[in-house]
């Protein structure tokens, strides 16, 4: 019998370890939780979509071609970010 409490993927686990899916490297075991996760939480799968978004988009983007003005904007928005993700 499986237990849900350790089977399960919760959206904050989620976040954590979305990276890993879009580069392939999450273990198969974990893929597969995530994937079941998506399929039932209809903001992880936004949040997944608006990832592969940005990857796309800024895809093409290198440290050089962006101004220190906006590479300094960009490091304060994701530390914001990441600080207020790792809130309890």
């Amino acid at each position: 019998m499986n237990d849900n409490k350790t089977t399960d993927l919760a959206c904050k686990e989620l976040v954590e370890i979305i990276t890993d899916y879009l580069e392939g490297t999450l273990p198969a075991t974990d893929r597969v939780r995530f994937e079941a996760h998506i399929q039932t939480c209809p903001g992880c799968r936004e949040y997944l979509e608006q990832m592969r978004t940005t990857i796309r988009v800024t895809g093409y983007l290198d440290v050089e071609s962006l101004s220190p003005r906006t590479r300094d904007q960009l490091l304060r928005t994701f530390r914001r970010w990441k600080e207020s993700s790792s809130r309890p």
